[in-house]
């Protein structure tokens, strides 16, 4: 089993090797006025569009855990997971990869990525939406952040940061009519992944966070 998990992760940005326990993670700065309504906290499954840049000044506290959960090798997936391991490495984040390269292994994969008791499973790719819908209801200690896609029915652990040109939500309802790879700049996707954190900092989750 040892020798099967090191072929399936791989980690970058930090010398944690998570075999001990660590501090709960906390948010380092504050969010901007604009991020969301704060005389009405989102609740699960509603969207909020903050203010550009309103997240800038939210950072992970040292020592926080995350999972780059990822599949696919369309352009869309590669530059959300480049988004991901450049925010990594700017914030000095212990980030670990589990990639899942066929069908059969999705759950499997992210079976692993909870066993590795991260802060944070961040997911990259539209194959994983229906296999973390079947899944993350039943670890609703753990939580997910899905970039450039949303569950259709997620739960209070799992949030999104999605926009216009974006937003899969499962086979079962098809590809949006408004799903334009062209939209996932990588730009776009570094404002996706760091709003998406700072919301899952500020205990804002279960949520769409609306990046255009």
């Amino acid at each position: 089993m040892a020798v099967a998990t090191a072929v399936l992760v791989s980690g970058c940005g930090s010398s944690d090797d998570w075999s001990q326990p660590h501090a709960k993670p906390s948010a380092v700065g504050v969010l901007g006025a604009g991020f969301f309504d704060s005389t009405a906290t989102p609740i699960p499954e509603s969207t909020i569009s903050p203010r550009p840049r309103s997240w800038d000044e939210v950072h992970p506290s040292e020592g926080y855990r995350v999972v780059l959960l990822t599949a696919g090798k369309d352009p869309q997936t590669r530059t959300l997971v480049s988004a991901v391991t450049e925010w990594a490495e700017k914030e000095q984040v212990s980030l670990k990869t589990v990639t899942a390269t066929e069908p059969s292994q999705y759950i499997s994969r992210i079976s692993t990525a909870i066993g590795m008791a991260p802060d944070l499973i961040i997911s990259a790719g539209n194959d994983l939406v229906d296999p973390l819908t079947m899944v993350s209801a039943n670890h609703l200690d753990q939580r997910f952040l899905v970039v450039g896609a949303e569950l259709a029915e997620p739960t209070e652990n799992v949030t999104a940061a999605d926009w216009t040109g974006a937003s899969f939500r499962g086979e079962g309802l098809g590809m949006s009519s408004s799903y334009d790879p062209a939209t996932f700049t990588p730009e776009r996707a570094a404002r996706a992944v760091r709003a998406g954190v700072a919301a899952v900092l500020n205990g804002l989750t279960g949520i769409v966070i609306w990046i255009d």
